[in-house]
């Protein structure tokens, strides 16, 4: 207990160090260049006060749980006495599919919870005036951030050069942005940068490093990271596929409905 109360003071030292240049900017605009008294200072404050527990426990909790179940579980899977149920063999990329699936599940799950992305599609929702759902955005998001971690995790378990993929992607987020709908592009490269907060991050980061720790050959320096680059290229490419589908749907609607008359 006396360790866990040290490390979370520790943390709360840290963090208060960390947060206090963005309150000392906000505080000291409002007061000195703008010269106006901050509004409701007694609630702001609170919520302040809210902000940096919560930073100190999510940090904390990072360290304690996150990280090392991360660790764990692909420590787990790459067994190989899990993989091929003990038998000496030399292991191929395709002998490694519950790591795929399970990265899979881990990218939607986490994306679809993200705080960060129903925010955004509350407010795409509003803007639009109804003509973006929000859980059919968040699910865009979702199969795309899945399939990044996947192939992400595919990447560290080959060894291939993490350039290869950014490049490829970005080209054909390049060509998709020709020709998807205007209304969807920013949109879906903001979809992009949503995906990599609170929830995504510290699961995806302890997956990629733990799987860089425990497949054979690997670096966790060198291929353990470039996991969130993925959870940020593919839900572009997802997005705007999803409209790009929505726009072939209602056109084929429209033009039945003609021929229908």
């Amino acid at each position: 207990m006396d360790g866990l109360a040290t490390e979370l003071l520790t943390t709360l030292v840290e963090t208060l160090r960390d947060v206090l240049p963005i309150a000392g900017i906000l505080f000291g605009f409002q007061l000195i260049v703008l010269r106006q008294p901050i509004p409701r200072l007694r609630q702001v404050l609170t919520g302040f006060a809210y902000v940096l527990a919560g930073l100190v426990l999510f940090l904390v909790g990072l360290e304690k749980a996150l990280f090392p179940l991360g660790k764990v579980m692909a420590a787990q899977l790459t067994d190989p006495a899990f993989i091929i149920d003990g038998v000496d063999d030399v292991l191929g990329w395709d002998d490694y599919y519950w790591v795929y699936l399970f990265a899979m599940a881990i990218g939607f799950s986490t994306t679809i919870a993200e705080p960060s992305l129903i925010a955004v599609s509350m407010k795409a929702n509003k803007v639009s005036g109804g003509a973006i759902s929000p859980w059919g955005l968040r699910i865009a998001v979702a199969i795309g951030a899945a399939i990044g971690i996947s192939l992400g995790a595919f990447r560290i378990i080959t060894g291939t050069p993490l350039h290869l993929y950014i490049m490829t992607g970005y080209v054909m987020v390049i060509v998709q942005t020709i020709f998807a709908p205007r209304m969807i592009i920013a949109l879906a490269y903001d979809s992009g940068g949503v995906t990599t907060s609170t929830v995504t991050v510290p699961l995806v980061a302890a997956l990629g490093l733990g799987l860089a720790s425990t497949v054979p050959g690997r670096s966790p320096l060198l291929d353990g990271f470039g996991m969130i680059a993925f959870t940020c290229l593919f839900p572009i490419m997802s997005v705007m596929a999803y409209a790009q589908i929505s726009e072939w749907r209602a056109r084929r609607s429209a033009r039945a409905r003609k021929e229908g008359d």
